[in-house]
């Protein structure tokens, strides 16, 4: 019988594996290089998804982005299996994180760090859920399990359903800080990977509710008004860049900008 980290490790490789044959095939199809890129929801929601296709086409070089959250991501980089990894955390924050996942980074001031720009943190429900505004006080209740229906909260005489993102733990981290005071999740809880699994599962659950990146959202979900929690996206590589590492920052920081989903203040 496996653990749940284990079929986790087990997937996240499969996963690798996958985007391993891509290169290969990428490479095939006449792209002269190819750079990977591991990241959590906000770097690849914000910056990296909305920037490939341009940054390709400008440079030549394929980007692959393993959408694998912050642990795994750094992971990857430390073992050489990405050029790059990317957070939305501070580096203090992802070291932080890491360690609570029992990870020491070794030498932190060996890693590069390169700001990409501001995250806001938004919570998502379903369309059809007529709640438009949710205060600090409502949210920790909700996520903590002490508000379990949403006529409590102005909305219909319905169960709430939290929808928990495993790879997204620097999203969790902040907030569960910012919003539950590090109280635990609780309450009626459906677990699920992935920003894309959140968002599938809130528009087919009208009584759902879950959290993502402001880069994510898109016409399937409604976001309602909370108290703003912004946070930094950062790129960090293990050592000095590579060529093509510095060939992406160069396109994020001048011509890629205005396809960036980041958040202005």
């Amino acid at each position: 019988y496996e653990s749940e980290e284990a079929i986790m490790k087990n997937r996240f490789f499969l996963i690798l594996k996958f985007f391993i044959f891509f290169i290969m095939l990428s490479v095939a199809l006449g792209y002269a290089e190819v750079l990977y890129v591991a990241g959590g929801a906000a770097p690849v929601e914000n910056v990296l998804k909305p920037i490939k296709l341009p940054f390709e086409e400008k440079t030549g070089i394929k980007l692959i982005i393993i959408p694998s959250g912050p642990v795994n991501a750094f992971k990857a980089l430390e073992s050489g299996e990405v050029e790059a990894a990317a957070a939305g955390l501070t580096f203090d924050q992802w070291v932080d994180l890491l360690k609570k996942n029992n990870i020491e980074v070794k030498n932190p001031e060996s890693y590069k760090k390169f700001p990409l720009g501001k995250d806001r943190i938004v919570v998502l429900l379903n369309k059809e859920n007529p709640v438009n505004k949710l205060s600090k006080e409502q949210i920790k209740g909700i996520f903590t399990g002490k508000i379990r229906n949403w006529q409590e909260v102005g909305g219909k005489d319905s169960p709430i359903l939290i929808v928990w993102g495993r790879l997204i733990p620097g999203t969790n981290k902040l907030f569960t800080e910012f919003f539950l005071d590090n109280e635990k999740v609780n309450g009626d809880i459906m677990e699920v990977n992935t920003v894309e699994e959140i968002k599938e599962t809130i528009a087919n659950f009208p009584e759902a509710i879950g959290i993502s990146s402001w880069g994510a959202v898109d016409e399937r979900v409604k976001v309602p008004q909370i108290p703003e929690l912004i946070r930094d996206i950062i790129l960090v590589t293990k050592g000095e860049p590579t060529e093509r590492v510095k060939k992406l920052l160069d396109f994020i920081y001048n011509e890629g900008a205005r396809y960036t989903k980041t958040y202005k203040e």
